[in-house]
């Protein structure tokens, strides 16, 4: 029997599972993910795109740009079926891409294979046991892995969290949808068809957007989802199951055949009631599931990815105490259960009866309006998620804007002091104010000059600081104004203890 040892071992590298071993790795901790997959290769196209808060996020990482390249941009919030345009919001990425899901992570896996982290592919975990130092992980094909930490990016049916012990309270399903990539003989009718069933819509997987329009190229598999008569929640959906759904909303099939996928999404909601125990920590679907109206699951997912990832570090790492990941559940555990109520709102605005109509138009009017367009667009794309690191200068908790600055070393922006997920301590009044020393080690400092006003999404103009402590995630730790005793305090509690001198 052999076994292998690693300080984090990562059970499914799906979006989430990807996005938090590349985290650890940037941090230089030995981390290995199990995939059931014997590739990265998904069979068919899954989630939809990136939002705004999660392009920054990879922008922090310096690696944007590969999702970019091959997506196509466009204003993607939207909520109940009214569409909210961010394109005034004050953010370099004030839009989300239309990428499909197996594109999203073939580009993540090729980020994390240059970082040179071990992949177990076509292995599951079957089991796992902690005691005080760690754990034992076992895998289907035999294989014992020992690591400090286990954590379940296993998605929505998460072995890691019922092995844990790990309720999931929540919400049942009330109506079911068949979602699919076929073949189909005859032209569709695209777009979107609402009717006493429901919402259902068929569209191209291949499309570019021209002037906001969507418009679908030649041929190709169609993507179906359609509302079922009855709520289903059990056995796999088949073909027919999928031709059945088509005849009763569209008088007919056209010809499926020759499915790539077929799935079906009920509107459960449920959400971890922890999402660590011990040694194990869940994130992604594993902690939380939600119908997917407003895009935000694999959005959420790969977020809470980048909040664990470096505090888990430096955990492993001895920097920090375990302690540091109690912050992980009290801070990602809020984002989620909003999105549950957020996207359980939508799903009850799709229902197709005349007062729903009646109500959908009414929160529709309300959305055209400014002040309201900005707030859920804001919720929406997660560019205000707001961290409770108690009270203080409306910055703190919230996502460093990504400001061009001038140093000395010449013009920089934000985000680029983020690309290796370290802390940063910006200070934006005198040079030389402060003498970090004893946190030198984990922290930069940069002494830097910005000009213009600071604009938040959501909230509007804010008092520009002095000073702000951006931890790896790009969140605010700490904004220091002159002759503030808080600094120490702030740099022990995120990054670990002064070293001696």
């Amino acid at each position: 029997m052999s076994m292998t040892e690693h300080a984090v071992v990562v059970a499914g590298g799906g979006p989430t599972g990807l996005m938090l071993a590349g985290e650890l790795a940037l941090a230089r901790v030995d981390v290995a993910i199990v995939e059931r997959r014997p590739s990265q290769d998904l069979a068919g196209a899954r989630a939809g795109g990136l939002h705004a808060r999660t392009i920054e996020v990879l922008d922090q990482r310096g690696i944007a740009d590969r999702f970019l390249s091959e997506g196509q941009v466009a204003q993607v919030a939207a909520f109940g079926g009214s569409s909210l345009d961010i394109s005034d919001f004050p953010t370099r990425h004030n839009y989300g891409l239309g990428l499909w899901q197996n594109h999203i992570e073939r580009i993540l896996a090729g980020w994390v294979n240059e970082l040179d982290v071990k992949i177990y592919r076509g292995r599951e975990v079957t089991g796992f046991a902690q005691d005080g130092t760690g754990v034992d992980v076992e895998l289907d094909d035999g294989r014992q892995l020992r690591a400090e930490y286990l954590v379940g990016c296993d998605g929505g049916r998460s072995l890691v969290r019922k092995v844990a012990g790990i309720a999931f309270p929540g919400w049942d399903p009330t109506t079911s949808n068949l979602i699919a990539e076929v073949e189909m003989a005859e032209e569709p009718e695209l777009g979107v068809r609402r009717d006493s069933l429901g919402l259902h819509g068929l569209g191209k997987l291949e499309y570019e957007i021209h002037d906001g329009d969507v418009v679908y190229l030649d041929g190709g598999p169609i993507r179906v989802m359609v509302t079922e008569g009855h709520l289903q929640r059990t056995d796999e959906p088949t073909l027919r199951d999928l031709s059945e759904a088509l005849i009763a909303v569209y008088g007919t099939d056209y010809g499926i055949h020759n499915p790539t996928w077929i799935s079906r999404f009920t509107d459960m909601a449920r959400q971890a009631a922890a999402y660590r125990d011990r040694r194990v920590l869940l994130a992604g679907d594993a902690a939380h599931v939600h119908p997917p109206d407003g895009g935000q699951g694999l959005n959420t997912g790969m977020q809470d990815a980048v909040n664990l990832g470096w505090k888990l570090a430096q955990v492993v790492k001895g920097t920090s105490p375990a302690s540091l990941l109690d912050t992980y559940h009290a801070e990602r555990h809020p984002v989620a259960a909003r999105v549950l109520r957020n996207s359980m709102a939508q799903v009850a605005l799709r229902r197709a009866d005349e007062r729903t109509t009646a109500l959908r138009d009414t929160v529709s009017e309300l959305l055209s309006m400014d002040e309201p367009r900005k707030r859920f667009g804001a919720m929406m794309s997660g560019l205000d998620v707001h961290y409770d690191l108690g009270e203080g200068h409306p910055l703190l908790g919230r996502r460093m804007p990504d400001l061009d600055l001038v140093t000395v070393d010449g013009p920089l922006r934000v985000f680029t002091l983020l690309h290796r997920a370290k802390p940063v301590l910006l200070n934006l009044d005198e040079p030389g104010r402060f003498d970090i020393t004893p946190w030198a080690d984990r922290v930069q400092l940069v002494d830097a000059e910005h000009v213009g006003a600071w604009d938040l999404p959501a909230i509007g103009a804010v008092t520009a600081p002095t000073a702000v402590l951006v931890r790896p995630d790009g969140y605010v730790a700490w904004v220091g104004e002159l002759a503030d005793p808080g600094l120490p305090d702030a740099l022990t509690s995120w990054f670990g203890a002064p070293t001696p001198a």
